[in-house]
């Protein structure tokens, strides 16, 4: 079983860890000799930072408050990646934790996959349908992505590609600022078109002038793996690196950074059991949920797609037999984004909640289904909560172009996109729709009362 193994192996080795500006010592330096665990020597260890209650006399132990997050080496802790045997797994685990006393987590690294479709109905409409429904009503007020940074945690992007599409425009891709996982050969911007390159693509149908961040998480390798699975560790990796570029700025300068992310887990097989401290699926304390809270407290937003576990069209992998929206996808702090076509009606492979990390997932839906990208063919459809949620993320880059995270917290973010979505099944919140679907137009109208009201934006 693959796991991340989270330690403290000391002060001085733990700063060489979180220190930017050193290179990053091996995982067989900073973990040494771990009895039962294979290590992985091409993960690079990763700093975890540790959670503190942001109020004098904040509970240690609970993660649903405000809270400040802390690399200080006293602190912070390291993450590396190996394999311990299935076999007498509880054994080997108490084996573990009993030889090195350093060690103060092991954690689950499920294969994570992307979110297309399940079935082959054709698409309906396609993305000038969705730029005309969801862009134009934000592209009047100006609000296009410029200077908005956008994160794509997926397959890699192939710009080329998503710029034909578009009819021949330029993509912004910043190079410098983007992430790959070890042993990932190609170069930023230019991977084999695919499930990523859609997201892309749909993202700047709302968010054109955004600068796309490149992170292949889903492309990185382990024996056996398809080109659409990838680690989880790689995407705590990945977290850890977006981070980092917030951190560096202060936070008052910071600069505006959506995170899209259309991948999951689809089977508990490789997870530990829900109650284990090293679960993924049920546990808000897993490194990867807690790099999540880290990320977005420093101001980034986050956005998952809810997943195509939906009762009416299961995609073939699903095997959470109840509630699929599990771990990061529907962590309290993301936006977790449902599915519906381009004339509303919500498509039946998209996920319904409640979620697992917290109830009401999903938190709103996006449209989907439509044919754009090309990124499977011509007449494929963009299709999945894979394309609702970076036409979601989008609309929030969109959104970001003029309010920034200082001025507006991820979570007011989030807050605005709730209470102004269209209501869509039962009144009120459902676990089909989230709290409705994505409208642009009393999006700009709430931003115009905000201005009328002198609220800067």
């Amino acid at each position: 079983m693959r796991v991340m193994v989270q330690m403290r192996p000391g002060r001085d080795v733990v700063a060489a860890v979180v220190d930017p500006g050193t290179p990053t010592p091996p995982a067989a330096e900073v973990a040494g000799e771990v009895p039962g665990l294979s290590l992985d020597p091409a993960f690079a260890p990763v700093p975890v930072p540790r959670p503190r209650p942001a109020e004098p006399g904040g509970d240690p132990l609970s993660l649903d408050q405000p809270l400040v997050f802390s690399l200080a080496p006293e602190d912070a802790s390291v993450l590396v990646r190996g394999e311990i045997q299935d076999r007498d797994l509880a054994d080997r685990l108490a084996l573990l934790a009993t030889a090195r006393p350093d060690i103060v987590g092991i954690s689950a690294d499920p294969v994570i996959a992307t979110n297309p479709v399940c079935g082959g109905t054709p698409p309906v409409g396609d993305w000038t349908d969705v730029r005309r429904a969801v862009t134009d009503p934000l592209a009047e007020e100006g609000l296009d992505g410029r200077g908005v940074a956008l994160a794509v945690v997926d397959t890699g992007i192939n710009t080329e590609h998503v710029g034909r599409v578009l009819g021949g425009g330029n993509v912004s891709l910043n190079r410098e600022l983007s992430w790959k996982p070890g042993g990932v050969d190609w170069d930023f911007g230019r991977f084999p078109v695919d499930h990523g390159t859609m997201c892309a693509f749909d993202a700047l149908i709302v968010a054109e002038r955004a600068d796309l961040l490149d992170l292949p998480v889903l492309l990185s390798r382990r024996p056996g793996a398809t080109a659409l699975e990838g680690l989880l560790s790689d995407a705590v990796a990945a977290f850890a690196h977006l981070r980092s570029l917030l951190e560096a700025v202060p936070r008052r300068e910071r600069r505006a950074l959506v995170v899209s992310n259309s991948w999951g887990s689809f089977s508990p097989a490789w997870d530990f059991p829900p109650g284990h401290p090293g679960n993924y699926s049920d546990n808000r304390a897993h490194p990867f949920n807690l790099a999540v809270s880290a990320l977005e407290e420093a101001g980034a937003d986050i956005l998952f797609a809810a997943g195509n576990c939906g009762r009416d069209c299961p995609d073939g992998r699903c095997a959470f037999p109840n509630r699929p929206i599990t771990g990061a996808n529907s962590h309290p702090r993301v936006l977790s984004v449902a599915g519906v076509d381009v004339q509303g009606r919500r498509v039946g492979y998209s996920s319904q909640g409640p979620g697992r990390l917290a109830a009401r997932k999903p938190d709103l839906a996006a449209r989907t289904h439509f044919s754009g990208s090309e990124a499977f063919g011509a007449g494929s459809p963009d299709s999945g909560t894979s394309a609702a949620c970076p036409v979601a993320a989008g609309v929030v880059a969109a959104v970001r172009t003029r309010l920034t995270p200082h001025r507006l917290s991820p979570a007011g973010m989030r807050t605005l996109l709730r209470r102004t979505a269209d209501d869509a099944g039962v009144a009120g919140f459902d676990h089909d729709h989230g709290y409705g679907i994505l409208d642009t137009a009393s999006i700009v109208d709430a931003l115009r009362r905000r201005a009328k009201n002198g609220v800067r934006a």
